[in-house]
C-alpha cells in the first residue's frame, strides 16, 4: 500500500460521500443550510481523517484520526435517522447509507485493533 486512497476504507468512505450528496438532494429546500450542511460535514470529515491518519507519522496520531472519522460516521448516522424520523427520507432510501455506515465502522474498528 503507498497511498490511503489504496485503503478500501476509504474508498468505501468516498462511496459513502457519493450516496449521502445525492440523499441531499431530496431534503426540503428548508434543511439546506441546516441538517443537510451538518450532514455535508459528518461525511467529508470520515475520509478526510482516514487520510489525515495515514499521513500522520505516528500510529498514535494514526489511530486518533481514525476515531475521529469513527465519530464522524456514528454523527451521521444519527443525522440520518432524524431525517427518518423527521419524514424527510425514507428507512429505503437510507438503507445504502447505513450498510456503507456499518461496513465502514467495522473496518475502522480493525484498522484500530491492528494498530494497537
Amino acid at each position: 500500500m503507498t497511498t490511503y486512497r489504496d485503503l478500501m476504507v476509504w474508498q468505501k468512505s468516498m462511496d459513502l460521500v457519493d450516496e449521502v450528496y445525492a440523499l441531499l438532494k431530496l431534503l426540503p429546500k428548508e434543511e439546506t443550510y441546516a441538517l443537510a450542511d451538518q450532514m455535508r460535514r459528518s461525511v467529508v470529515s470520515i475520509p478526510s481523517n482516514i487520510a489525515e491518519g495515514y499521513d500522520r507519522n505516528t500510529t498514535k496520531d494514526y489511530v486518533h484520526f481514525l476515531m475521529i472519522a469513527r465519530g464522524s460516521k456514528s454523527e451521521l448516522e444519527t443525522q440520518l435517522i432524524i431525517c427518518v424520523r423527521q419524514g424527510m427520507l425514507t428507512q429505503k432510501q437510507v438503507r445504502r447509507a447505513f450498510i456503507l455506515c456499518t461496513e465502514i465502522g467495522k473496518m475502522l474498528n480493525s484498522i484500530k485493533e491492528k494498530l494497537n
